[in-house]
C-alpha cells in the first residue's frame, strides 16, 4: 500500500486548494505515496495576517489529530502551526516556506522571497530566523494582490515579473514564491526574469515523497 501524505491548505480556498493538488499531482509515486489534498472549510479566505494564522493552527492540529497520514505537508507560505503539528505527531511535517527555502539555497547563495501581502513578511522573517538563514535573504518585497487575482492564469504576471526583477537587482540569484496560489506562474517567471524560481508547494511535495520513501 503506497503512502498517504495529507496535503493541508490552511485556507477555505477551493480554488487555492484545487491548484495546490496540481502542483503536487506530478511528484505521486505509484505503489510508494500518494496525495491528499484537502482545505479548512472553517479556516480564514487565506493567511494574510497573524489573526489569520493562528486561526488556522487550531483547525490544522485537529485535522492531523483525526487524519493518519505518513507525512503531512502545510501547503502555505509562512508554516502556520508547525511547531505544534510536530509536537503532536511521529510523522514528518514540512512546511512549504522552509522547503522551498531549503531548494533555493541548493541552488543559489543568496534567495529572493516574493510576499503575498505586506503582512506576510514579519511571518516568512520568523520562519528564516528559525531556520538560521536570514542573512542568505537579498531581499523580500510583496505582491499585494487578492487571491483570486493570483489564481488568474494572466493577472498578477505584470507584477511578478516586475518584483522577480527588483529582487534580482537586490542580489538574490534564486526566487521562492511566497503564496500556494503562485502555483501555475513559476515557469513564466523563470522564463521572464532569467533565475531559478521555486515553488514551495511542489519542493514540500517532493520533500514528502522523499520522507515516506
Amino acid at each position: 500500500m503506497s503512502a498517504r501524505i495529507l496535503v493541508i491548505n490552511p485556507n477555505s480556498d477551493a480554488p487555492c486548494t484545487a491548484g495546490i493538488a496540481a502542483a503536487v499531482a506530478p511528484f505521486a509515486r505509484p505503489g510508494l505515496a500518494h496525495f491528499d489534498t484537502v482545505r479548512l472549510p472553517d479556516g480564514p479566505p487565506a493567511i494574510a495576517t497573524w489573526a489569520d494564522w493562528h486561526a488556522a493552527t487550531t483547525l490544522l492540529a485537529a485535522l492531523v489529530a483525526r487524519e493518519p497520514a505518513a507525512a503531512y505537508v502545510i501547503a502555505c507560505v509562512s508554516d502556520p502551526g508547525i511547531d505544534l503539528l510536530r509536537s503532536q505527531t511521529r510523522a514528518p511535517v514540512l512546511g512549504a516556506l522552509r522547503c522551498g527555502v531549503a531548494a533555493a539555497l541548493a541552488r543559489a547563495d543568496r534567495f529572493g522571497l516574493i510576499a503575498f501581502v505586506e503582512a506576510s513578511k514579519q511571518r516568512q522573517r520568523r520562519v528564516l530566523q528559525a531556520m538560521g538563514v536570514e542573512g542568505r535573504l537579498a531581499g523580500q518585497v510583496a505582491l499585494d494582490l487578492p487571491m483570486a487575482t493570483l489564481l488568474d492564469a494572466e493577472a498578477p504576471r505584470a507584477r511578478l515579473a516586475e518584483v522577480g526583477r527588483q529582487l534580482a537587482g537586490m542580489g538574490a540569484e534564486a526566487l521562492v514564491l511566497g503564496c500556494a496560489g503562485l502555483a501555475a506562474h513559476r515557469r513564466y517567471l523563470e522564463g521572464t526574469i532569467g533565475l531559478p524560481v521555486i515553488e514551495p508547494i511542489a519542493a514540500s511535495a517532493a520533500a514528502a515523497v522523499l520522507a515516506v520513501s
